[in-house]
């Protein structure tokens, strides 16, 4: 087990003010110390990544849980130009949306997402989804973020 010092930090590109609003109660109740960052739109989650403009002393996320549909750029254009940048492409990256269409879970796979999750509609299915999360991605899997 490693050891860590510091709070995990997530980065959710979601544009819709309840689902931001849910997965913050649901991280609250987690079990891990995560610093939430939420990004918009597409535009200002490349920024943020960057550390561009009102970004530049912004830690660089753990892990990326990215909606599809988002004003700007969508989700899909985000993920490509996320594991299309040697400092980037090494995040996690889930795909939390709405959308079930096998095109859409193909395509991210092709794009590289680490996970294709469709998102809850229900608020207790959607509170287990990101305690699931949670506890995978911070208490299983060893993070790149880690060991770099």
């Amino acid at each position: 087990m490693i050891n860590r010092t510091r709070p995990y930090v997530i980065l959710l590109i979601e544009d819709n003010p309840g689902d931001v609003r849910l997965t913050q109660e649901a991280l609250k109740e987690g079990k891990k110390s995560i610093v939430l960052e939420v990004a918009t739109d597409g535009i200002e989650a490349l920024k943020f990544l960057r550390r561009q403009d009102a970004y530049t002393e912004k830690p660089t996320p753990d892990l990326i849980l990215l909606d599809l549909n988002l004003p700007k750029w969508d989700g899909r254009e985000v993920l490509r130009e996320i594991k299309n940048d040697p400092q980037l492409k090494r995040i996690p990256v889930i795909v939390l949306t709405t959308s079930n269409a096998g095109a859409d879970v193909l395509k991210c796979y092709d794009l590289h997402a680490n996970c294709f999750i469709n998102k809850p509609i229900d608020f207790d299915n959607f509170f287990d989804i990101i305690h699931k999360i949670e506890e995978f991605w911070f208490s299983t899997a060893i993070l790149p973020t880690v060991v770099a």
